[in-house]
């Protein structure tokens, strides 16, 4: 999705757990992305919770028997397949909030409230707990992270968020999240390092935080009003903090596209690593 960090103005009407540091999609106000009637902003895409619950796009509990036999039935991690009972650095209310059918989770944590590093770990549920992916190292927005998120405070939300929609530059490498290809997705300029902003969004997943799910991430409906922000991503990295989005390197955006199935209902989960232990 995109938040007014990513976006300058309004478009035409017309598992696997990740454990990453957000930062916000584009890193200057310089980034833009274009598109046939509009300039969008890098990191002006939604970063708040997904389409589970009400149109605000927040998750609902996430009690199941599948969840309750892996915390509590269950031995401990499993030191051969990896499957732990609940997942690594969680608190009980963060925990709490994941949808009770995810079946895949992108687990973002970040370095620290204040810090634009993250590390992406993916998880997939099984019946006895949580099986660990990959890890990925990732940039999140300059100013790091909040559970407040406002347009251009150049930090990522914290939450718990569906992840339903994707789209890019390039033609679809595969996805089986739903693929929209526009030019829309381009992006100028350089980041807040200095570093040249070019193909950021070659390949981009909506973060379901201000954003409608079943649409484009370009669409620039903001059920949370525009305040709230929007157009919050996890796109292709350029070598430096984000305005507000999640940002990997280009082959680990492709494998997650790859990944990354409607069926199993996946989440990002993302925060610095004190709140998500809260």
């Amino acid at each position: 999705m995109l938040s007014r960090s990513c976006i300058r103005g309004p478009l035409p009407a017309a598992v696997f757990v990740v454990a990453i540091t957000v930062a916000g999609c584009a890193s200057t106000g310089a980034e833009t992305a274009t598109g046939a009637h509009a300039t969008v902003r890098a990191d002006e895409r939604p970063a708040g919770p997904g389409p589970t619950g009400p149109s605000t796009g927040s998750t609902g509990p996430s009690s199941t028997q599948d969840e309750q036999r892996g915390a509590t039935g269950s031995p401990g991690p499993d030191a051969r397949t990896g499957v732990k009972p609940r997942l690594p650095g969680l608190g009980p209310g963060t925990f709490a909030r994941i949808p009770a059918d995810a079946r895949q989770v992108v687990l973002v944590t970040g370095r620290g409230v204040n810090s634009s590093r993250s590390r992406v770990e993916l998880y997939r549920r099984t019946a006895w707990g949580w099986q660990a992916g990959a890890t990925w190292s990732a940039h999140n927005a300059l100013k790091g992270w909040t559970d407040d998120h406002h347009t251009g405070d150049l930090r990522s939300p914290i939450g718990v968020f569906t992840l339903s929609d994707a789209g890019g530059r390039l033609p679809d490498p595969g996805s089986r999240l739903p693929y929209s290809r526009s030019g829309g997705f381009v992006v100028g300029g350089t980041g807040f390092e200095g570093e040249p902003l070019a193909g950021s969004f070659d390949y981009v997943i909506a973060i379901d935080y201000n954003h409608q799910r079943g649409t484009s991430p370009l669409d620039w409906t903001r059920p949370l009003g525009a305040d709230k922000g929007g157009g919050i991503w996890l796109h292709v990295d350029h070598g430096g903090p984000t305005q507000a989005c999640i940002s990997l390197e280009r082959a680990h955006m492709k494998a997650l596209l790859r990944t990354l199935d409607p069926a199993q209902h996946p989440v990002i989960v993302m925060g610095d690593a004190d709140s998500l232990r809260k």
